[in-house]
Order: C-alpha cells, then sequence, then structure tokens
C-alpha cells in the first residue's frame, strides 16, 4: 500500500504560484504563512520582486499558467497589469504580489504580516 501525503489546496497552490515565480528568474520571493493570524483575508501572500514592468507581467504570467495547468483555476481577482509596478493575483487561499523592486522596499508588505511564519524561496 502506498501512502500518500494529503496537502490543503491552499499550500499547493502557494507551491505552485512560487514555481511560477521562479521560471521567470522572480527575486527575493517569500511565502507567508497566514493560517494562525486571525485577521488574515488569505492561508498565504507569495511576495516577489522583478526589475522591469516586463519581467513583472512574464511572473504573473507564468503563475496564471502554472496554476491554471494544474488546477484549471483562474484567479478570482487581478490587478496592475497597467503599470506592472505591482501585480496582485487573487485565489482567495492564496494572494500572489509581484512587484518592481523600487516598489516592494516602498510599501515594505511584509512588515505589515511581521507576525507570520516566513519561508524564503531562490530562483531557479
Amino acid at each position: 500500500m502506498v501512502k500518500k501525503k494529503i496537502v490543503a489546496l491552499s499550500t499547493y497552490l502557494s507551491e505552485l504560484a512560487v514555481y511560477g515565480i521562479q521560471e521567470k528568474k522572480g527575486e527575493d520571493i517569500v511565502r507567508l504563512d497566514l493560517k494562525n493570524i486571525h485577521t488574515s483575508v488569505a492561508d498565504y501572500f507569495i511576495i516577489a520582486s522583478a526589475n522591469s514592468a516586463t519581467q513583472v507581467k512574464a511572473i504573473a504570467d507564468s503563475v496564471e499558467k502554472e496554476i491554471y495547468k494544474a488546477t484549471q483555476a483562474d484567479p478570482r481577482h487581478k490587478e496592475g497589469f497597467e503599470s506592472a509596478d505591482w501585480i496582485i493575483l487573487d485565489y482567495f487561499d492564496v494572494v500572489v504580489h509581484i512587484f518592481k523592486t523600487e516598489k516592494r522596499h516602498f510599501y515594505g508588505i511584509e512588515e505589515l504580516w511581521g507576525d507570520a511564519e516566513s519561508t524564503n524561496y531562490q530562483s531557479a
């Protein structure tokens, strides 16, 4: 008998998002686990940086492609594609934030969720 590990859908989606970011060389990738923060609107925030608006868009497209390929799910909401300084992809329990590097430092989103458990990832 083969034992399978059951993973929560939000955890799986967060891993797919990280993979999509890595595929387009996103930088400073962080997954914030918000499940134990009772005022949180999601289970995970995934945050990454890119050096240009073109790369921000490419990363967002890659995340959407990877999640859709595995689950046939589209984001519930997405915004920021016009300026591509900060794109948000909202998958209900997983929210992906892709910033141009200078905008990420300006907004300091990680500091807003300082109580969250954080995991850092390397680019592929």
